[in-house]
């Protein structure tokens, strides 16, 4: 095993660390929404619904197959256009899968021009699809970039001191203005 493993685990424990120390003096988190469907059965009936007094008042309107019950697609989308925390990206990239092979072909992206735009440069694996190895593609070269950064005599391994240079700005674009502002990757000497 090379030091490179045990020193990139060792910086995602330790920005883990950070994160709880500044989760500690953060303001507290908006209250996440009650969970609906008490009995888990993947539906909520009217008396779960009593608990949303939004949702009761339609609930005659949402029961579009009139069984009682509200389904997931019954259900009404939030403001992002999502049905709950979270799941928007995942419901989205499973509505582009028409045909349900767990990939997003260029023909099924089309149906979001934002994602058409971008396909190429999604698609890391140049398959002409977009999926789970592209994401690991991506995860990877994100990875490599930051060890290449953070190695700044180019020796193949960190120092301490190169690595504890480079611990805390772990940030990419997507990442900016959380947490405490740092380079964006150590200087390079």
């Amino acid at each position: 095993m090379t030091l490179r493993t045990p020193l990139l685990l060792a910086l995602l424990l330790s920005t883990s660390a950070t994160g709880i120390a500044l989760a500690a003096d953060a303001p507290p988190a908006p209250q996440r929404p009650v969970k609906l469907d008490t009995n888990n059965d993947g539906f909520i009936d009217r008396s779960e619904a009593a608990a949303a007094p939004h949702l009761a008042e339609r609930f005659d309107q949402l029961d579009t197959n009139k069984d009682g019950k509200l389904s997931r697609e019954e259900r009404p989308r939030g403001k992002h256009g999502h049905r709950g925390p979270g799941r928007g990206h995942a419901e989205q990239l499973a509505r582009l899968d028409t045909n349900k092979d767990g990939r997003i072909s260029r023909q099924e992206a089309a149906a979001d021009p934002r994602l058409a735009g971008r396909f190429d440069q999604t698609d890391i694996n140049k398959d002409g699809f977009l999926d789970k190895a592209d994401r690991e593609l991506r995860m990877k070269q994100h990875r490599d970039a930051w060890f290449t950064a953070a190695d700044t005599n180019k020796d193949g391994q960190l120092s301490k001191a190169e690595f504890d240079a480079a611990k805390g700005p772990m940030r990419g674009p997507r990442h900016e203005g959380q947490g405490p502002k740092g380079p964006a990757r150590p200087a390079a000497r």
